[in-house]
């Protein structure tokens, strides 16, 4: 079920909130995503909100005086209402926000000691993970990654058997999840022996990786035993974030047969601060990516007319770095690839019920990775393993080398980087752009690496 195009995502709606009408603003009153802000007062509460322009909407506020019909008055969580409440109420407190926040409407504009306690100013340090993250699972969804990283690894044979047959995943770590700004320690484990029989390495990683994903955060969740269904996988999506599945490819390497990632992942997970509900992202639907003609079909558990017509997203997703030398001498972070989110070989809601057949129980604030996200070409790679690897199977005709043969990324410093070295930040953005319609934006997610703790 895609969400329907409505009057909350006309582009010539505007904000009383000015800052909101900045066509570079990423933040319009198009868009209104949910986040979670410290309040640092008396109480130290965490409330949720939404953000327009350069503003903060405190949801709690507006449900108290009765101004948000569907949302219960007191604490008010995002999540929460998602879980309790059917899509259809969902849709009706974004109308009664846009409606709030339109530039002709008096009710909040005009109502000073309201718009006091209901609306502060943007306060980056004051943003908090935008859920509470119950559990945790990572997907391989893209192709183009798995592709290129099962060449470095297994030329001869790149995608193992089950690949094109289900969305692949693995458990991860809500306990790590952290908030876009948080420093990440490098992390120590052992490494690979130096050769075959020897006795594996141990210390701080030297292969540290970015992966470039979306995250889909979970709002209603399901029954133990009880599978969601592909025609009912988006009622139970709240919205999308950006995530950098941190992973330590070195330690991966050693640790990842029989059963899979393990600390390798589980150190961080970052998140950006904005969840860009799935009402919102309804005019940047797109059909799920057309598969090769040789390619299997999915079962027909995890296939749909509604799936293959709107199932993909169109959203660009951009990677920047930045070492601590650029920033002591104030230089602008480096572009390092661009792709698309439409490229995914397996949709959102092929995940979601492919998770659940077996009986799984999501539960609400449950994130699922996608996957990195990559593209057919070199500038699109959501990954350093990719990014610096000389390899191209996408190429006519294929080049493939081994997994060793790198090119470094040169900064304009001078540094050069195969993996991310300590104090080097990185910075992930996402947006979603269509003629006819505002461009709406996620946010930044950000992190710098510090040096690992000494053991």
């Amino acid at each position: 079920m895609a969400y329907a195009i409505d009057e909350t995502h006309d582009q010539n709606l505007k904000s009383w909130v000015e800052s909101a009408n900045d066509p570079k603003n990423d933040f319009p009153i198009q868009n209104l995503p949910w986040c979670q802000v410290f309040l640092d007062d008396e109480d130290q509460c965490v409330v949720t909100a939404v953000r327009i322009g350069n503003s903060l909407v405190l949801v709690d506020v507006l449900a108290h005086v009765g101004l948000l019909e569907e949302a219960n008055s007191g604490e008010f969580s995002a999540v929460e209402a998602c879980d309790e409440q059917p899509f259809e109420d969902r849709v009706k407190i974004r109308k009664q926000l846009s409606k709030l926040l339109s530039a002709d409407c008096p009710d909040l504009r005009d109502n000073d000691e309201l718009r006091q306690h209901a609306i502060i100013e943007l306060d980056d340090d004051n943003l908090v993970i935008p859920f509470f993250p119950g559990d945790y699972t990572d997907f391989y969804a893209s192709l183009f990654h798995a592709t290129n990283v099962g060449c470095m690894f297994r030329p001869d044979n790149p995608l193992l058997p089950n690949y094109k047959h289900i969305p692949i995943g693995y458990h991860g770590r809500a306990s790590s999840i952290v908030a876009s700004g948080t420093s990440i320690k490098r992390p120590v484990g052992q490494q690979a022996p130096a050769e075959e029989g020897g006795s594996p390495g141990f210390g701080p990683c030297k292969l540290l990786d970015y992966e470039m994903e979306m995250g889909v955060v979970v709002g209603r969740g399901n029954e133990l035993g009880e599978p969601v269904s592909i025609e009912d996988a988006e009622d139970h999506m709240l919205g999308l974030c950006i995530l950098n599945d941190w992973s330590a490819r070195d330690l991966q390497k050693w640790e990842y047969v029989p059963l899979g990632p393990f600390l390798a992942k589980n150190f961080a997970s970052t998140v950006s601060p904005y969840i860009v509900t799935m009402e919102a992202l309804a005019p940047f639907r797109c059909p799920a990516e057309e598969r090769d003609a040789a390619d299997p079909q999915p079962l027909a558990y995890m296939d749909s007319d509604a799936n293959r017509k709107t199932g993909g997203f169109d959203i660009k997703v951009e990677v920047f770095i930045a070492s601590a030398k650029m920033r002591e001498q104030g230089m602008e972070p480096v572009h390092l690839s661009t792709a698309n989110f439409k490229d995914m070989y397996w949709t959102l809601a092929q995940m979601i019920t492919h998770h659940t057949v077996n009986g799984c129980n999501l539960q609400p604030g449950d994130l699922l990775g996608s996957g990195t996200i990559s593209g057919p070409t070199r500038g699109a790679r959501g990954s350093m393993l990719e990014l610096t690897w000389d390899g191209d199977p996408f190429a006519n005709p294929p080049v493939i080398v081994p997994g060793t043969q790198r090119t470094p990324i040169v900064l304009p410093t001078g540094e050069e980087r195969k993996f991310i070295a300590d104090g080097d930040e990185i910075i992930m953005k996402a947006y979603c752009e269509r003629e006819g319609f505002r461009r709406i934006g996620f946010g930044e997610c950000r992190g710098i690496i510090e040096p690992a703790r000494t053991v």
